[in-house]
């Protein structure tokens, strides 16, 4: 993932200190029923990394069952597969049945196809949605939330189109919006009109933390719900465990002002060391909010 990314020698001049919550984040907090501990998922990007193999994916792993192990490992992915091309029906089912025969409790976070958020720009796609919504839905109990990224330059001119869009979608999909044009962010008015309506629509807003885009780390909850995309910048970077720390804290402080559900999902520029990181983020949950999460399992220590 290259969203974000700033030269090595940059990084150090990055400050990563999370932002304060904004009022909408409180108060949504404190109307939320409250829960003893919010449902808590992570899970990585894609599954398809061969450099896993020998890591989490036991020796000579083919492709094809990547995804068998994936599920072992972790609860939840961010399904970024079908943004590239409308899934099929079919292959949602197979992709379900391998989590089915792992790990019960495991869900899929399909990214909206493109086509819908890139090409069309949210504009006359109901046929392409309605594919969309058959076809996510074939993962049943095992759907987590859709994920609606816009692009660059999709900013808040499209401020209608973006409202007329999520009103279209039905009242029980779970979805998180990402937007990435600065004016979401430098225009206050522009960044109150849009969260507020977001949670009037009862949408959630995803907070991506990447290291060269601090204004999309917003921390606004439209809902009681959190969808955390945190980009590392290499385990030989210091900083990334500081940063899973402060957001481990921030959690804690919002399960106990009435998170219901997060989502952190983790990458990497170099995806290759994302399990390392996932484990690192996994048990410093499970110490700060006494979870049980399950750590991924390594076939070799590396670290």
């Amino acid at each position: 993932m290259d969203f974000g990314k700033v030269a090595e020698e940059q990084i150090p001049l990055v400050d990563f200190t999370l932002p304060p919550d904004p009022a909408l984040t409180h108060d949504v907090l404190l109307a939320a029923p409250k829960t003893k501990t919010p449902r808590i998922y992570v899970g990585c990007a894609k599954w398809g990394r061969k450099e896993w193999v020998g890591m989490i994916y036991p020796e000579k792993t083919k492709e094809a069952n990547f995804l068998n192990e994936y599920v072992k490992h972790f609860n939840s992915i961010e399904l970024n597969a079908v943004f590239y091309g409308m899934p099929a029906k079919e292959q949602i089912r197979a992709w379900k049945e391998k989590a089915e025969a792992a790990n019960a409790d495991f869900k899929f976070c399909p990214k909206f196809t493109r086509s819908i958020s890139h090409i069309r720009r949210l504009k006359n796609a109901e046929d392409d949605t309605s594919r969309y919504l058959e076809s996510i839905y074939e993962f049943g109990d095992f759907l987590g939330p859709a994920f609606l990224q816009l692009s660059d330059n999709f900013g808040p001119k499209n401020f209608d189109t973006l409202q007329s869009y999520l009103k279209s979608l039905p009242e029980d999909l779970e979805v998180f919006v990402e937007v990435r044009h600065a004016e979401w962010f430098s225009d206050a008015s522009a960044s109150k009109e849009l969260f507020s309506m977001l949670h009037e629509l009862k949408k959630g807003a995803a907070i991506t933390d990447a290291s060269g885009r601090r204004d999309c780390v917003h921390m606004q909850l439209p809902t009681p719900h959190a969808f955390i995309r945190f980009v590392g910048n290499g385990l030989h970077n210091p900083s990334d465990r500081t940063r899973i720390d402060e957001w481990v804290d921030r959690l804690a402080l919002w399960a106990e002002q009435g998170l219901q559900s997060v989502y952190f999902f983790l990458h990497q520029h170099d995806e290759k060391d994302t399990p390392l990181l996932a484990d690192y983020t996994i048990k410093k949950i499970n110490e700060k909010l006494g979870t049980k999460l399950e750590s991924p399992s390594f076939i070799q220590k590396l670290f």
